[in-house]
């Protein structure tokens, strides 16, 4: 008989507020040459964070240690790294690495065991290059993109937990997120893994806000909607196909019993 920690606790909702994404910067002409693969022309990193930035830190995010929820996280790199994929089972839960190309990483989240819950897979397109206002790469020479500084890719996020069980729901209580900013505290455009729903240029370090939660919500409502449109879309396509066809049936029927 399982005890009262393990009973889920209906018709609750909780959620914890995360980004993935990674940071990417241009590595010298010294460094480039002690590698053993000298044509790696970036330094980057890949991370799962809280989406809470510690005031005046140079990292995006991670105010927050998540390790009370989170028990690992999986990175799975090109096939072309060794080892692609990469378990990291404390925080920070991040890989570095340098490269030269862009690619999509698979990003496999592990919840701790008192949750219940099953994994959750992200995907994120690791970015080397700054956007340009149009929202594509820009590439320019090693030696400028050295001065503009790093590349930030980042997505904010949403986990829920629905109905969760009763000791899982303590553990989470009890660890609440610091919250986020109303406005920047640092006035500083950044990229964003979706140019044009948040600020997107070059330089600085991104902060998320409340402000950029909000606008994050109303695009995730919209396309939920959209997508319960396109369904319904959908349905109503089948619904006719399978009228012309049973109607079909009904000639064919006929056409049979004549002759």
């Amino acid at each position: 008989m399982a005890s009262n920690d393990r009973v889920r606790v209906r018709g609750v909702e909780i959620h914890r507020p995360i980004i993935y994404g990674n940071t990417a910067v241009v590595l010298t002409q010294k460094e480039r040459e002690a590698l053993p693969t000298p044509d790696h022309t970036h330094r980057w990193t890949v991370a799962v964070r809280s989406a809470a930035s510690a005031p005046d830190s140079d990292i995006v995010g991670g105010a927050d240690d998540l390790s009370y929820f989170i028990k690992r996280v999986t990175f799975k790199l090109h096939d072309t790294y060794p080892n692609p994929n990469r378990n990291v089972d404390k925080p920070p839960f991040e890989v570095s690495e340098t490269g030269w190309g862009e690619f999509e990483i698979t990003i496999r989240i592990t919840f701790v065991q008192e949750s219940g819950e099953k994994a959750i897979t992200f995907y994120h397109h690791l970015k080397l290059h700054p956007w340009t206002a149009t929202g594509e790469p820009e590439i320019p020479p090693l030696e400028e993109a050295a001065k503009m500084g790093p590349v930030h890719s980042w997505q904010y996020d949403e986990i829920v937990f629905h109905d969760p069980f009763q000791s899982f729901l303590n553990i989470l209580t009890a660890h609440p997120p610091t919250p986020l900013p109303k406005a920047k505290r640092r006035p500083i455009p950044f990229h964003t893994a979706n140019p044009g729903s948040l600020e997107a240029s070059k330089g600085g370090v991104p902060e998320f806000t409340q402000e950029m939660e909000k606008d994050e919500a109303e695009r995730l409502d919209t396309a939920k909607q959209k997508l319960a449109q396109e369904h319904s879309k959908l349905v109503d396509t089948i619904v006719k196909k399978e009228k012309e066809l049973e109607a079909l049936k009904k000639e064919l029927d006929k056409a049979l019993q004549g002759t």
